[in-house]
């Protein structure tokens, strides 16, 4: 079972996908964003969750103070998913949280958006190559706000990710079979 951690929807159980994706724990996201809400990164923060699934990393934000999240996710099933996620935790949190869905690709979001984003989360499936990921990191530096966070969620057995040009790496943390990767805008 999926829910929301904390925050003005903490404990509201999402649904996922049947098939092709795999929830972030709720023991991963706990750390996740006690972390982020440890550096004040949160609250007010513009989200962008990347390769969404059911959405549970960017609607976690959205609980906790975020005010804007885009997710994106290709899978029609998934998006579908993901837009009932969203409806739930938008009337549970009552307030003027901005939350859209995107059926596209990563890439071909990346390339359209305009807005700019303080937290980025990218949980590809992993069969997408490193090659591939680098090149949606490349296309994620120009859309990225001044000290942005972008975290990368992997199996613990693929490589760290290749970051391109105005990323810098900050943390790594593993837990068991899943390492998130952390970096920040350069200054």
């Amino acid at each position: 079972m999926t829910r929301i951690i904390a925050g003005r929807a903490g404990s509201i159980v999402l649904d996922v996908p049947d098939a092709g994706t795999r929830p972030t724990s709720d023991r991963v996201r706990e750390s996740l964003f006690g972390a982020l809400e440890s550096a004040d990164l949160v609250r007010g923060a513009t989200v962008l969750d990347l390769y969404a699934g059911s959405g549970a990393l960017a609607l976690e934000a959205i609980s906790r103070g975020a005010v804007a999240a885009d997710l994106v996710e290709r899978s029609p099933r998934a998006a579908t998913v993901a837009e009932r996620n969203a409806a739930r935790v938008g009337k549970a949190v009552g307030r003027n949280a901005v939350i859209r869905v995107h059926r596209a690709s990563a890439d071909a979001f990346l390339r359209t958006t305009s807005n700019r984003y303080d937290i980025v989360f990218l949980d590809p499936p992993y069969d997408v190559a490193e090659a591939e990921l680098a090149a949606t990191l490349g296309l994620l530096v120009p859309v990225l706000a001044e000290d942005a966070r972008v975290v990368v969620e992997r199996a613990s057995r693929s490589p760290r990710p290749q970051l391109p040009p105005g990323l810098v790496a900050t943390r790594e943390k593993r837990y068991g079979d899943t390492t998130l990767w952390w970096s920040a805008t350069l200054d």
